[in-house]
């Protein structure tokens, strides 16, 4: 098995992963897949899920392309990258509650790889994830945050993390409004320095991209916590304790929740 396949086997199980844990925490609706090609080489499967018990839509794709030449474009600032072949590999996901207490969340990893003559002459790992509440809660976001900090421990720790968290500040900084979106995340892009050691920070990164609930003392402001919420979920405030993942109600509170009268 090539650097490559090993890669893409372990990105089309993260996208089943998550596509079942994403039906198993809506519990009424499932994925839809649509299946494609590319007609200068490869493809992928997209995958959406609509009008379900917890996600309004979520969208998780997979793609695998490869072409036999790059753009000018491409290889301009990267002359090594000209006339020579090359293969992209990636998984991303953008979910939607309905619940306006539990923020929206997008991520995407993704490898790529060009040769010429069948040498390699150029590889690098990319991806990132973000978080954008609708009612941001101080605790949720420092959990969260936390969780990331953690996930970049044992590939550079502090410097890693904060490289990639600031990385990710400013690509989604919004000039017009002098903001960043949401709470940040971590981004990262052209990675490349050891491939096993590269490989293993996606992984990482990835190893928990499942829906969960978590406790917040944002309950007090649940219209339905207290009466419904399980000794697991308090309800308002219910994000994850994993990397991404900020949506999921195994509660009838969490899934019922509407946004406070802020007038």
């Amino acid at each position: 098995m090539t650097d490559m396949d090993a890669v893409r086997d372990y990105l089309t199980a993260l996208q089943d992963r998550i596509c079942a844990a994403v039906e198993g925490a809506d519990g009424a609706a499932r994925f839809a897949e649509d299946r494609w090609s590319r007609a200068e080489g490869g493809g992928g499967r997209t995958r959406v899920l609509r009008e379900g018990g917890v996600f309004e839509q979520a969208g998780v794709g997979f793609s695998d392309v490869s072409g036999t030449t790059l753009p000018p474009s491409a290889s301009a600032a990267r002359p090594e990258l000209a006339g020579a072949a090359w293969r992209a590999v990636g998984v991303s996901l953008v979910l939607h509650p309905r619940n306006p207490y539990l923020p929206t969340t997008h991520a995407n990893v993704r490898h790529f790889r060009a040769e010429r003559d069948g040498e390699t002459v150029a590889w690098w790992f990319g991806g990132g994830f973000d978080l954008t509440p609708f009612y941001p809660f101080d605790e949720d976001v420092r959990h969260w945050h936390r969780t990331a900090h953690a996930l970049c421990a044992p590939f550079g720790g502090e410097d890693r993390y904060a490289a990639h968290k600031r990385w990710c500040d400013e690509y989604f900084f919004l000039r017009h409004r002098n903001e960043t979106r949401g709470v940040g995340g971590l981004f990262f892009d052209d990675l490349h320095t050891d491939f096993d050691a590269d490989f293993g920070y996606l992984r990482s990164a990835t190893a928990s991209w499942r829906p969960t609930c978590r406790s917040s003392n944002a309950a007090a402001t649940h219209p339905t916590a207290s009466a419904n919420a399980s000794s697991s979920c308090t309800g308002a405030g219910a994000t994850s304790n994993s990397t991404w993942s900020t949506t999921a109600a195994p509660c009838s509170a969490c899934s019922r929740a509407v946004a406070p009268n802020r007038s």
